[in-house]
């Protein structure tokens, strides 16, 4: 009699299968971790707003608030100017060869970064005159700089975003992936606020800060991205099929004839409006109502000083509400059975309560609570608005991209309001008016016109 041994089989396919779901995972990985630096990186940028105040702005006069959030406008600027540009480049170059360009304009920004704080501590007295404002010129390459890393997020989130909905990652929903994905650029975002305080400026309180603090924890950011850079190189991403026109291939229509996609930016862009704004702005908020004597306090303490170091009640209201955003997506990442759309009206509902709590009571920790529900509202409104889009599906993220400049339009908005009002607690209307469009998208904006859905008509 012939004996089969069929175990070496069996032993065979379940090590392909392992070997398989490997190889799957990897590149999943790698885009989600460029993306953490991308949300570090971005916060990092905001949260510099308040110390380069203090600093290359000193002596700004009545536009302080104007010209600090400058910064953010910049960075966001970058968004509007280039994220068009992302999506040429994935139709082009594929998506990995864009995101090889994404990580060097990064590198880029934080050069310019290098060269501004070299500027500021070199030649202190290199400024010039607006008005009644003197303005340092190390502030001006700062700007420059942001732009840069505007430019480099938004290439790099054209590349993420329909790259992490589209991947075929066994046992997963787009908007899951998408909920996963930013649940780690959370991360960076939670964590940047205090590697500012800490890292950057040694616990120093925020009125003592000196512009040279800034020189060896940037150079060894531009370390760090460099190494990326190269290890990315070096990898293998395997391109994603049907969600781009291939060189040469042109589309038969435009993406803004697609009513639920377009309607889509303009949700977008709000939603990053308000988030942007209430992430930078909070820590001005915070200044103002503890210069007039209003004190922050966090469960009775109004400082928070711990061996000897200020971190700062600034810095922990801004953790705490990017901190928001990675709970709330890692819980959602498990929401295999609740809509898109069902998650959007909830939060977008709570939200626009809470902003106009925020505003009456003058209580920031309403507004740090609105990070726990903008956490998923990115991952909702990408998932609808590009649903059947195919290979139309990189160029909507090009647009998307695009509409981030939302978060450069109220947040200077928003300062310039400060400025002409004297204070910033009336300034968070234009939150709620954002929530409130966020809403309606959620409600009646959302739906898919027959001749727009090409699943369907193909």
């Amino acid at each position: 009699m012939e004996i089969i041994d069929v175990e070496p089989a069996n032993v065979a396919s379940k090590t392909s299968t392992s070997v398989e779901r490997r190889s799957k995972l990897l590149p999943f990985a790698i885009v989600t971790f460029i993306y953490f630096i991308v949300g570090f990186l971005t916060t990092v940028n905001e949260q510099l707003q308040a110390p380069l105040k203090f600093t290359f702005l000193d002596d700004a006069g009545s536009l302080k608030n104007t010209f600090t959030t400058l910064i953010t406008f910049a960075f966001f600027l970058g968004y509007l100017i280039n994220g068009t540009l992302g999506s040429k480049w994935v139709n082009a170059k594929g998506y990995k060869g864009t995101l090889l360009r994404g990580l060097m304009l990064m590198l880029s920004g934080l050069v310019m970064y290098l060269c501004a704080a070299l500027l500021g501590a070199n030649f202190p007295n290199l400024v010039f005159q607006l008005g009644d404002a003197t303005i340092a010129y190390g502030f001006i390459v700062f700007v420059l700089g942001s732009y840069l890393m505007g430019t480099s997020a938004a290439v790099i989130q054209v590349v993420v975003n329909p790259y992490v909905a589209s991947y075929d990652l066994a046992g997963t929903q787009p908007v899951q992936r998408l909920n996963i994905t930013t649940a780690i650029n959370s991360i960076g975002t939670t964590s940047a606020p205090f590697f500012v305080t800490v890292i950057m400026f040694s616990g120093v309180s925020i009125e003592n800060i000196e512009i040279h603090q800034l020189l060896w924890p940037l150079a060894m950011l531009i370390a760090c991205v460099l190494a990326v850079t190269v290890i990315t190189n070096k990898l293998h991403l395997p391109d994603i099929a049907h969600t781009r026109f291939s060189s040469g291939e042109m589309p038969q229509r435009s993406i803004w004839s697609f009513r639920h996609f377009a309607l889509g930016v303009l949700a977008i862009f709000c939603y990053v409006g308000t988030e942007v704004a209430i992430g930078a702005n909070i820590n001005l908020y915070a200044f103002e109502l503890m210069g007039a004597g209003h004190a922050i306090s966090f469960f009775g303490r109004t400082d928070l000083i711990i061996g000897g170091m200020d971190l700062g009640i600034h810095a922990l209201l801004s953790t705490l509400y990017w901190g928001g955003f990675l709970v709330g997506r890692f819980a959602a990442s498990f929401f295999s059975t609740v809509s898109a759309r069902l998650q959007l009206t909830v939060s977008a509902s709570l939200s626009t309560v809470l902003v106009i709590v925020a505003m009456v009571t003058q209580n920031l920790w309403f507004l740090v609570a609105i990070g726990l529900l903008h956490s998923t509202m990115w991952s909702c409104i990408f998932s609808l608005a590009t649903k059947g889009l195919n290979k139309y599906t990189s160029k909507a993220s090009g647009v998307f991209i695009s509409a981030v400049f939302g978060g450069a339009v109220f947040t200077i908005l928003q300062g310039g309001l400060a400025d002409l009002i004297g204070s910033w607690q009336w300034t968070w209307v234009l939150n709620v008016i954002c929530e409130l469009v966020i809403l309606c998208y959620a409600l009646f904006w959302y739906r898919i016109r027959k001749e727009d859905n090409l699943d369907e008509v193909i």
